[in-house]
Order: structure tokens, then C-alpha cells, then sequence
């Protein structure tokens, strides 16, 4: 038998159902067998692996083994050449296993093999290739400067980065997601190390190889995607200390005893130099409003004491000796941030509500006190209340500013909305769209074409050759791969591609009622469960007016600025005087022809399609555009248009049929 393959799985049946897809498919001219060792999952793994690949043989544990254990349970029952250590939350590509198999069979001095691995979202994984772990390497690791300096090769040994991640190398460490080993070599080594549970075990091997006299290759013709830790979330306080549990046995145990001390050593300052970045982490998140706050809210109280008193009644500068600003002032500032806090000012998300009943309070209470002093620290209460009126406006202000820039959008407690773009044909394509508008209401669902030219089928909007121009027009956020339609190899390439782009990948495995991305798994049951903000809804239709509204008077206000740059000056003015008395709005529908079938707007002097200026849009885009527009409203868009199209706010509405 050429391979045998083993899976070690828990709770992550999911994945394992994609895994053992695609390794049948990369498998299918091989002599091959595969095992999946299951430690007690308790998420319905092993009923499916029984149900849906009678083929494998399963190993089902009573107790979970710990990774080494299990795999050499494998081991020990296989007849392959090979044994490939596989993880379950990966897919191989469709040639994977027998380039793998090939490349052994030409390389006899190889004792093991790692290929080319990205994530979902299509980005190289750097433990693909890595260095052995000894003292120095580990302090350039646990310091940062193999992060900083990646390419080098006094600190980049960890991953190995000075070498091409496209060419094939000589390695000291394999990873354990994809770890293919020649059973001879196994012979010789003796199989993965039981002291190991969890973490360290490839480590672990792959020295013992290079110490029999063998070579670890990494060989990036062939890729996988790997999840990277679905199964163990590696952002927990129990990873960490497992893993890092897991380099001390291996400095024990290949060390020498000076050596292994070194390391242990550097291990636990590790571990006390983690925590204490994640405290400051901490503490600076939860100081850095405060600190933003009590800065601006002070910086106003400088301005307005000087305004106040030194402009507008002419006092002398004693009126405010130092003591207000060095000691009044900041008084003030404590109370209001105090009560902001209490009021709840500073729990996300933020909420508007809060802040003015924060400030309030505090505000009451420092009149109170206010009137309690004696005279000569009694400043001016009207300072007080221009204060308070300040401290409210610069933290709604830096709210609002801080919640568009990290959520694209000022309603963050809600559901990010998905503008999906399901790659694939027929039924299973079908299969998907069907699946998605049972589950829940979409902002845009549109379809490309693996083949070469766009169906006339309703709901294609292009083909995957166009796939980055279709993301762009509609911005999309997140692109759907109909595994049964697509080779895994097409589908890791299409990722590579456009990893560049603000999208989420997901792959839906053939005949399945589930979609599987980087993060996360969405079943039938909890797809895209989002509520459509038509833009007819009341609220929808007051906010758009009064955005129409307030951006005439601005732009009447700074009318001789926006005359300078306008390219058509006497159709902006009378445009803005036509939306200020509603016979137009700033942005409508591009009349296409079936603007008829959505809510009814005023005409507009810009359409969505300006979004994308210096692009010539077909009729149909335009009418997706349209479409999405209406179902999905949000006054950020319209502000985004307005400005992207700001030199044609002065145009003539566009003509029916244009």
C-alpha cells in the first residue's frame, strides 16, 4: 500500500467531513487507507463518519488520548509506505497527495515532508517551514524580533523567512497539520513521543528524523488550506501554557542539561512577559478614553476661559488665577468622567444616552458643590455649563468618529450586513442561493460563473475571471466557493488572489447544510439571519431628508469654498435650493428601467453607481446597484457618494434611459 492516512479528531466534525472529501478526491488514483481516530468527541463525529465514509476505519476512544497517542494508535495499525499525519481542519488540493507521494518516491534520503500551507482567507501560513527551536531562536520568537525582523537569518530562524516560501528546502521542523513520514523512518525513530498530549510532538519528530539521518523537506508544489486551530482556540490561556509546557520536555529531553535550563527559563519569562503585556494591553484600553477625554474636555476649558473672560467681558487675567486651570478645572473634569462612568459612558458599544446622562449628573453635582464653596473660589457658573456643553460635544464627536472608522457604519451593535457572492453553476449553485434565502434576508446576493461567459440565469453578475471587478462594483464582503462546482486547487488559488481584498472566504461542501469559513461555521439553522433596511422603512425615509437637508445648508453656508471647485457652478447653486425644497435629493436611483418595482424616491443629481467613479457601468449593474441601495440604506453611503462624486453635485439629474 502506497498511503495511509491519519486523522485525529475532536469536535470538529464539520471540518472533518471537508477534510476526508477532499483527501478521497486527492486519493482516488492511489493506493490508499484512512484512519480517523476520534478522543471522544461528543459533537456527532463519529455517527457521521460511519454514515457518510464507510471506507475509513475508525478508531472511536472512550477518553480523549491526547494527539500522540492517538495518532501512533493509527500508526501502529497501518500498512502504508507512508503515513501522513493529517489534521482535520484542513483541505488538501486535488493533487496533493500524489505530488506528495511522487516527490518521496524520488527523494529516498527523505524522511519527512510539509507543503505549502494557507489559511482561509488564502494567506501563506509561515509555520509552514520552521527552525528548530534552541535557546537563541526561542528568545528571538518570544521577544518579537523574529516578527521584526522576519528575513533574517540571525532572527528570522523561527519560521524560517529568509527562505522563498515557492521554492523547496531542507527544514528542521515539520508541522504536525500535514506531516507525511516514510514508514522506514518511523521504524528507526520510533513513533510520536506520549509525554507530548498536545502541541510539540512534530517538534519533537521531526529532530528525531534529521537525527536518524534523514531530511525534512518542505515542498510548497503542493498546498493545503489548514483553519489553524479550530479544534484548540490558540488564544487561550490553556493553549499557551500547554504549549509552552510542551517546549520544556522538549528541552529536556534533546538538550543538554545547561541548555535545557536556558530554555525552561526563557519558557517562564515567556510566559510572565505575556501576561504582563496582556495586562498593560489591558490597562491602556480601558485608561485611553478617560485620558482622551479629560485632554480634550481641558483643552476646551484653556480655550473658552481665555475667550470667555479675556474677549468677551474683557476681564483681567487674575479673574483666573492658575489654581482654576491647575486644580478647578481638572475638579470639574472628574466629576464628569466619573459620572460618565457610573452611567455607564464607557461600556461598548457606545451609547448616546449614556453619555448625556453622565454628563448631566455630573454637571448637577459640580453646580451643587459650585454653590457650597466659598466666593473666592467661585469662578463663573456660566463657564460651567459652556463646560459641560463642550465635555458632551467632544465625546458624542470622538464616538462617532472612533465607531465609523472600526465598524464602517454608526449602528455597531448590530449585525454586520452580508453582501455575498456565491462561485459556482448549477444545482449546487442553486443549492446555496436556495439555502441562503431560507435562512434569512440578505443585503445582496448575487452569482458568478465558473464557466467562460455569464448565463443569461437571473442572478449572475459575471464570471470568476471577473470575480475582482464584481467584489469591487458591489462591495462584497464575502465570497462563497461551491466545493461541489470547484477543484480545491481553483478555489485555494481564487483565495491567494484576492486575499488582498476586504473579503470573507467560505467554502460549502457538496450535498452539506453547512458553510465552513475561516472563523467559523454556519449551519442551516443560523445563516445570515439579518434584518433588511429598506430604505421606504419611516425612519429611513425622515433620515434621508434630513441628510439632504443639512447638507444644502452647509454647502450654502460655505457656498464661495464649493463654487471654486464645482465643474458646473449655476446648476449647483440651483440644486441646492431644488433639494432644500424637495424636488430633489442629493442621491437617487440611476433611472435604468425598472426603477418602477423599487420604493419610490425623488429624483436625485447622483446614483450609487457614482461609487464608483471612472468606471463605465452596464445597464444591469446599474440595476443591482439600485437594488442594493434600496434594500440596504444607511446615510453613511450617501455621504460616501456625495463625496466621491463632489465636483457633479451641480449636474443635471440623470435623464430616463441614460
Amino acid at each position: 500500500m502506497q498511503l495511509s492516512v491519519v486523522i485525529v479528531n475532536y469536535n470538529v466534525r464539520y471540518f472533518l467531513e471537508q477534510c476526508l472529501n477532499s483527501v478521497f478526491r486527492s486519493g482516488k488514483d492511489l493506493d490508499m487507507e484512512v484512519f480517523v481516530v476520534d478522543n471522544q468527541s461528543v459533537d456527532g463525529s463519529t455517527e457521521m463518519v460511519r454514515e457518510k465514509f464507510p471506507q475509513v476505519k475508525l478508531i472511536a476512544n472512550d477518553k480523549n488520548a491526547g494527539f500522540s497517542k492517538a495518532n501512533n494508535q493509527a500508526i501502529r495499525k497501518s500498512s502504508g509506505k507512508y503515513i501522513l499525519l493529517l489534521n482535520p481542519d484542513t483541505v488538501v488540493e486535488d493533487d496533493t497527495l500524489p505530488k506528495v507521494v511522487a516527490f518521496m518516491d524520488s527523494h529516498p534520503d527523505a524522511g519527512g515532508l510539509g507543503v505549502k500551507m494557507v489559511d482561509g482567507q488564502g494567506r501563506f501560513l509561515p509555520e509552514s517551514k520552521r527552525g528548530l527551536p534552541t535557546p537563541a531562536v526561542a528568545f528571538c520568537k518570544i521577544f518579537g524580533l523574529s516578527a521584526l525582523f522576519p528575513k533574517s537569518k540571525v532572527f528570522g530562524r523561527y519560521h524560517l523567512g529568509y527562505l522563498d516560501a515557492d521554492e523547496t528546502h531542507q527544514v528542521d521542523v515539520l508541522s504536525g497539520a500535514f506531516m507525511l513520514l516514510r514508514k522506514e523512518t518511523l521504524e528507526k525513530t520510533g513513533l510520536l513521543d506520549e509525554d507530548f498530549f498536545m502541541y510539540g510532538e512534530d517538534i519533537d519528530l521531526s529532530h528525531r528524523i534529521v537525527k536518524a539521518g534523514y531530511k525534512n523537506y518542505y515542498y510548497p508544489e503542493a498546498r493545503i488550506i489548514h483553519y489553524k486551530g479550530e479544534s484548540t482556540k490558540k488564544s487561550s490561556v490553556n493553549y499557551v501554557l500547554v504549549f509552552y509546557n510542551a517546549m520544556i520536555i522538549f528541552a529536556r529531553k534533546h538538550f543538554s542539561q545547561k541548555n535545557a535550563r536556558i530554555f525552561s527559563m526563557l519558557i517562564n519569562l515567556a510566559v510572565y512577559f505575556r501576561a504582563f503585556l496582556a495586562i498593560l494591553a489591558r490597562f491602556f484600553r480601558r485608561i485611553s478614553w478617560p485620558v482622551v477625554d479629560a485632554a480634550l474636555i481641558y483643552g476646551g476649558f484653556y480655550y473658552l476661559t481665555h475667550t470667555w473672560g479675556h474677549q468677551v467681558f474683557e476681564v483681567e487675567s487674575a479673574y483666573y488665577p492658575p489654581i482654576y486651570l491647575q486644580y478647578i478645572v481638572p475638579a470639574y473634569i472628574l466629576f464628569w468622567l466619573s459620572a460618565a462612568y457610573f452611567s455607564g459612558g464607557y461600556d461598548p458599544p457606545p451609547r448616546l444616552y449614556r453619555i448625556v446622562r453622565g454628563i448631566g449628573w455630573g454637571t448637577i453635582a459640580i453646580l451643587v458643590i459650585y454653590a457650597l464653596l466659598p466666593t473666592h473660589l467661585r469662578f463663573s457658573r456660566a463657564l460651567i455649563l459652556l463646560g459641560s456643553v463642550w465635555a458632551l460635544f467632544s465625546m458624542i464627536v470622538t464616538r462617532t468618529l472612533h465607531t465609523l472608522i472600526r465598524y464602517k457604519t454608526l449602528r455597531p451593535g448590530q449585525t454586520e450586513k452580508k453582501r455575498v457572492l456565491i462561485a459556482g453553476d448549477g444545482k449546487e449553485a442553486s443549492r446555496i442561493v436556495h439555502m441562503l434565502r431560507q435562512s434569512g434576508n440578505m443585503s445582496f446576493l448575487g452569482l458568478v460563473s465558473l464557466q467562460d461567459e455569464k448565463p443569461e440565469q437571473e442572478g449572475y453578475l459575471g464570471t470568476i475571471k471577473q470575480v475582482n471587478e464584481v467584489i469591487d462594483i458591489y462591495n462584497i464582503n464575502e465570497v462563497i466557493f461551491c466545493a461541489g462546482n470547484m477543484p480545491s486547487q481553483a478555489i485555494i488559488d481564487h483565495m491567494s488572489g484576492l486575499k488582498h481584498k476586504q473579503v470573507q472566504f467560505k467554502i460549502a461542501p457538496p450535498e452539506s447544510l453547512y458553510i465552513i469559513g475561516s472563523n467559523s461555521i454556519d449551519t442551516f439553522g443560523d445563516l445570515f439571519t439579518i434584518p433588511v433596511n429598506a430604505i421606504n422603512l419611516p425612519a429611513n425615509k425622515r433620515t434621508k431628508r434630513l441628510f439632504d437637508v443639512a447638507l444644502a445648508i452647509f454647502l450654502l453656508i460655505t457656498l464661495p469654498v464649493h463654487l471654486v471647485l464645482q465643474r458646473y457652478r449655476w446648476g449647483f447653486l440651483k440644486n441646492l435650493f431644488r433639494v432644500l425644497f424637495a424636488q430633489l435629493s442629493w442621491v437617487g436611483y440611476h433611472p435604468v428601467a425598472d426603477t418602477g418595482k423599487l420604493p419610490p424616491l425623488r429624483k436625485g443629481i447622483l446614483h450609487p453607481g457614482d461609487a464608483i467613479p471612472g468606471k463605465q457601468l452596464l445597464q444591469d449593474t446599474l440595476q443591482n446597484l439600485n437594488n442594493l441601495y434600496a434594500k440596504d440604506y444607511k446615510v453613511e453611503n450617501d455621504l460616501g457618494i456625495c463625496f466621491k462624486a463632489y465636483r457633479d453635485l451641480g449636474r443635471q439629474p440623470v435623464a430616463q434611459g441614460s
